[in-house]
Parts: C-alpha cells; structure tokens; sequence
C-alpha cells in the first residue's frame, strides 16, 4: 500500500514539474527548470558511482580481497594447535565460500569477457537478446558479489576474533 501511494506521489510530482516547465509562470518554470537541473547532477552521480565500480571491478578489487582472505585462512590454519574444533570448522566453512565466490567472480569475469565490444556490426547487434538488460544483469550479479564479499570478511573478522580468545 505505501508502495503504491508512493509512486502516485512520485508521478503527482513529476507531473506538476512538467506542467509548471511549459506552461507555468516564470517563476515556476525557473523552479521547474531548477529541479531537473539537479535531478539531472543527480543522475550523473550514480553513473559516475557505477562506472567506478565497475573499474574497481575490472581492476580485480574483489580479488585481492579474496587473495588477502586466502593468505589470513592459511595463517590460522598453521596455527591449528592453538585453535579450539570448532574455530577449525568455521576455518573450513569459510574456505569454502570464498572458494564459490571466487569461482562466481570468475564466472561474471569470463561472461565480460565473451561479451562482443559495443561497436559491432547491425546484423550481429540483432543476435545478442538485449545488451541493457545483460548489463542490468551483469550490474546486479557484481553487486551480489559485493554483498557476500563483505559478509564473507565480517564473518572471518568474527572467527579471527574468536580464535585469538
């Protein structure tokens, strides 16, 4: 219910905005014009924040995470005969999904690259189902890496925490 209330006053919004650019007093036409001028910066933001993603992305942020991750769970595990049965098992639980993270990002990794470059030819472009929507896709899959990721390192600084106990 708030959902749908919401996006009515979202489009109230935008169609009074509208009506005030074109049709409007000067003064409400400047406003007008004023709104998306910033919504405009706004949007600009988010992209400028997406494409840096995607080059720390690209640049193998999340890898070095995981590298940095492999290197600490090697560390405890040389130390096993100081760490309690049940840090070992959540040692070895942890591998395992850094291990399936690891093996997600190389998917999405290898997808980018199969990817045909934008500038390709019309009666190749009509092949591929929908290049927004993949991207959508891609953005989103990236995003769920993100997410785990960082659940993955708060659960290892937990267990790390633990184990130094």
């Amino acid at each position: 219910m708030f959902r749908s209330l919401f996006k009515v006053a979202l489009m109230a919004l935008a169609a009074i905005l509208v009506y005030n650019y074109f049709w409007g007093t000067d003064e409400e036409q400047e406003q007008s014009r004023k709104v998306f001028g910033q919504l405009r910066g706004v949007v600009e933001s988010v992209s400028e924040i997406v494409v840096s993603e995607k080059a720390k992305f690209d640049a193998g942020k999340y890898d070095r995470a995981l590298e940095q991750l492999g290197d600490t769970y090697k560390t405890v595990r040389q130390h096993t005969q100081h760490v309690d049965g049940k840090i070992i098992q959540r040692l070895d639980e942890l591998e395992a999904r850094k291990s399936a993270l690891q093996s997600e990002l190389d998917a999405i990794e290898q997808l980018e690259k199969s990817v045909t470059p934008p500038a390709q030819t019309r009666s190749s472009a009509k092949k591929e189902k929908n290049p927004q929507a993949e991207e959508a896709e891609r953005t989103r899959r990236r995003e769920l890496i993100r997410q785990k990721l960082e659940m993955l390192l708060r659960d290892s600084d937990s267990m790390l925490r633990e184990a130094e106990q």
